[in-house]
Formats: structure tokens, C-alpha cells, sequence
């Protein structure tokens, strides 16, 4: 999947990835794609529980070979 911004918050633990995704959310247009790069542990379960409370879709979310979690929003 394609994303129409890639965002890189390695090293940045919660809530910081929440928020600086919600802001990339807000630049983006209905149904465009953002890809967030994160370290946080607990990164997967905040992100998943972020769309539930926005409406936003949470398309995949994956762990890399290198340890990082890589999740694709599509925003509502």
C-alpha cells in the first residue's frame, strides 16, 4: 500500500507517537494514507486503540526484522 506521507517517530514513547500522528492525520485529506514508524512498545495497542476512538481506519500494522512497529492510518 502506498502511503501519501511516512512519518518517523523513532525513539519518542507514549504519547508523543499518538500525537504527532494526529497531527500528520489532521494535514491529510479524507481517506489519504499516513505510515508511522515507531519504537514505543506499547505503540500497536495505542495506535489500534486511536482509530477505534476517531473513526480513522488502522489498515495494517506490522513489527520490521530491526525490532520497529510500522503502522498504516487511513484517515476517516
Amino acid at each position: 500500500m502506498t502511503a501519501d506521507k511516512d512519518i518517523d517517530l523513532s525513539g519518542l514513547n507514549c504519547p508523543l507517537p499518538i500525537l504527532r500522528a494526529k497531527k500528520a492525520l489532521a494535514e491529510l485529506a479524507s481517506g489519504q494514507v499516513l505510515r508511522v514508524t515507531a519504537t514505543d512498545p506499547g505503540a500497536p495497542g495505542d495506535f489500534a486503540a486511536f482509530c477505534r476512538q476517531t473513526g480513522n481506519v488502522l489498515e495494517d500494522s506490522q513489527t520490521t526484522a530491526d525490532g520497529k512497529f510500522v503502522m498504516v492510518l487511513r484517515r476517516k
